[in-house]
């Protein structure tokens, strides 16, 4: 039997053919596709036409408006529509961060409503996409900047790309154009209105007079892929584009959107100073598209009165709506156009739910379109209207139209997704799985994990729609998770000890029947998870962030860890759990089993906590490593080694704890693996061997 150093038993070895690390494959044939993601700003549920507004217009009550989405039906009709998609928080700042960092709210450094923070230095979908070849580039809203004082908007006005920590290229991006921070998001038109555009490190919005953003936006993504297309055709390219509307102020466009689309229609960028886009002319804030400017309702339910006009500021958004709308077909006639349409994935989503925000003297209500779909809740709710946020996916060459697919997913999926359509393994922090199962259609989904954290002092609105006992409900600390067809929701949280709601999204997607009086088991599960799957931040504080993390009960284990080695899988150190090992064995201790600078190791187990308390883990200068302790994320030296010791606390319940521990060496100069523990009334120590244990093979933790 061959042995490694330090008491490495190896249990089965397998021949080189078959033991060669396993890169995620790329999903259709051997080009890496181009990928474009489109996030708007404070779209519903309910205003996709292919969620819900188009029953409302089969249905056909005049006194329930419609409004039309029929490019993103079309887009629809030719790929996948994710109806179980959700956001990671039920406001922009920390959805959106989430979503670049590939991780969820419990272990993302932008939590609640903390706009204008920087954006954690670690891996993004830029980053990881640029790694692998791709160019990469973000156009939009961003309001992730950082600096010095990130909440102070009189100093982030006086800031420029040199000093905002966490501006899009220092995040990944070769090429930024858009606004910077989160408050100049709320207006349209950026000249007219004293908001800063940004293009790399240059503010430019002297020279948009007339230019609405959504117009913007989308002329410079088309100017930049057509650019890049024309320089670089061999090479992939990522493509941010991230809408400002029909977010806060409720502005309409010059005139009707350009006819044709693509590469000689559509939006155009003509880069003339006053003139920048073809659609920078006539007067701004004009123009209601004509299926709405004539509309009118049942109003008050009685045919027999003549049926009224639409309020202007429900023409305003509908018509905001349908722009975006435009854009989409405006940018698929593009990719056509470049022949480019069948190698790239296009995704289509919103970053929480709809708002009743307006910034205009006549109130708006996400209530007139039923804007929140078939749910209760708004944005800052965690009501499914607040986070189910729907997504479509358009990718011809490697998925097939006109599917549905009612699988949970949340945008930290979209890491592990992009990294494995590019070919290489997704960054170890990644909380999300990959879904090119289900986009593709092959193969088995992992399920995902679907988890929001968020605080607000406002109060549900007291729309009828809603269910009467939340209607101006508190909604204070709230906090939902999903567990297979259940949502377990808490509002207004006091203690860890309050009960979830805990209901039926399937079959009950209203949440009216509250089913945690019969669930007791499910209750505990629940409560047990969100202590195992998160990590406290002090800048946004929670009521359970002192409760130790439950132990596990596993049925039967035996002395030692595992520990299994992995071939280079990417430029970073990967989520091995996804890969095949090259060695799989057993080992007494953490020790490193002399491994090879480049390789990369997993150890997992279980670890014994023998009291309860607050343990830290240290690892020496250097290491590059991430520990998980069930699903949480104690340390994290993986991204970049720590040019200092590193510690990560957590408080651990008395009992067994199941690890993983992510290694590697980068070169030979880097420390081997040496992790230590403390706790009270102990001193920092190696971890005894006593400590560890592991499950045999086949068996499973009792949780």
């Amino acid at each position: 039997m061959k042995r490694f150093p330090h008491a490495l038993r190896v249990v089965r070895i397998f021949s080189a053919v078959l033991c060669a690390a396993v890169v995620p494959s790329q999903a259709a044939g051997t080009t890496k596709p181009n990928i474009i993601f489109i996030l708007t700003d404070d779209l519903g549920y309910g205003d996709y036409g292919v969620f819900f507004q188009n029953l409302r217009r089969e249905k056909n009550d005049r006194a329930e408006p419609w409004h039309m989405t029929p490019r993103l039906d079309a887009m629809a009709a030719d790929g996948l529509q994710l109806r179980q998609h959700y956001c990671p928080a039920p406001v922009c700042a920390p959805s959106r961060a989430s979503l670049l960092l590939g991780v969820h709210q419990g272990h993302a450094n932008v939590r609640d409503n903390q706009f204008d923070k920087a954006l954690a230095d670690n891996h993004t979908l830029a980053s990881v996409l640029k790694g692998v070849g791709y160019a990469t580039a973000a156009i939009g809203k961003w309001g992730l900047q950082g600096g010095p004082a990130f909440n102070d908007k009189a100093a982030q006005a006086k800031m420029t790309p040199q000093q905002w920590d966490s501006y899009p290229t220092k995040r990944g991006f070769d090429f930024y154009h858009g606004y910077v921070r989160h408050v100049d998001g709320h207006s349209q038109y950026p000249q007219a209105d004293g908001k800063q555009v940004w293009e790399n490190e240059r503010e430019i919005s002297a020279e948009l007079a007339g230019c609405y953003t959504t117009d913007l936006f989308t002329a410079r993504a088309k100017k930049w892929i057509t650019e890049h297309r024309a320089a670089h055709p061999q090479q992939p390219f990522f493509l941010y584009l991230a809408h400002s509307t029909p977010h806060a102020k409720l502005q309409v466009p010059t005139g009707a959107y350009p006819a044709g689309g693509g590469a000689k229609g559509g939006v155009q960028w003509l880069g003339n100073a006053g003139r920048v886009i073809n659609t920078a002319e006539g007067t701004m804030d004009s123009y209601i598209h004509p299926d709405y400017a004539t509309a009118t309702w049942d109003h008050d339910r009685d045919a027999a009165t003549p049926e009224q006009p639409w309020p202007n500021v429900y023409q305003r958004y509908a018509t905001m709506v349908r722009r975006i709308d435009d854009t989409v077909g405006d940018l698929l006639q593009l990719l056509k156009d470049l022949a480019i349409d069948q190698n790239t994935l296009v995704v289509f989503t919103t970053d929480n739910g709809p708002s009743r925000e307006s910034y205009l003297p006549e109130a708006y209500e996400p209530t007139f379109f039923h804007s929140f779909g078939p749910f209760d809740g708004i944005k800052r709710d965690l009501w499914e209207g607040g986070i189910r946020v729907g997504s479509l996916v358009r990718w011809p060459g490697g998925a097939a139209g006109a599917r549905v697919s009612e699988s949970p997913s949340q945008f930290h999926d979209w890491m592990p997704t992009f990294a494995e359509l590019a070919g290489v393994a997704a960054p170890a922090r990644t909380d999300g799985v990959s879904l090119v199962p289900t986009i593709t259609g092959k193969g088995s989904q992992k399920p995902s994990r679907v988890y929001v954290e968020y605080v607000n002092n406002q109060k549900t609105p007291t729309y009828p729609e809603f269910e009467e006992s939340r209607r101006g409900r508190v909604r204070g600390q709230m906090q939902a998770i999903r567990e297979g067809d259940f949502v377990g929701v808490r509002y207004d949280i006091k203690a860890h000890r309050d009960p979830f709601e805990i209901y039926n999204i399937v079959t009950d997607p209203k949440e009216t029947k509250n089913l945690a009086a019969d669930m007791p088991e499910l209750q505990q599960k629940m409560h047990d998870a969100v202590l195992r799957m998160r990590r406290p931040d002090a800048s946004a504080p929670r009521p359970y962030d002192d409760e130790f993390i439950p132990a596990s009960t596993p049925a039967k284990v035996e002395p030692g860890l595992r520990v299994s080695t992995y071939a280079k899988a990417a430029p970073w150190l990967a989520r091995l759990d996804d890969l095949q090992p090259t060695t799989s064995g057993t080992a007494a201790t953490l020790a490193s089993p002399g491994d090879q600078a480049g390789d990369a190791l997993l150890f997992t187990g279980y670890l014994e906590a023998p009291t309860d308390g607050e343990y830290s883990f240290t690892l020496p200068a250097g290491a590059t490593a991430l520990l998980r302790l069930h699903d949480a994320t104690v340390f994290d030296c993986a991204f970049a080694p720590a040019s200092a010791e590193t510690s990560g606390a957590i408080r651990l319940q008395a009992g067994k704890h199941p690890f993983r521990l992510y290694y590697s060496r980068r070169d030979a100069r880097e420390p081997r693996l040496a992790l230590q523990w403390s706790r009270a009334a102990q001193p920092r120590q190696d971890i005894p061997a006593t400590a560890f244990s592991h499950e045999p093979r086949g068996a499973h933790a009792e949780d």
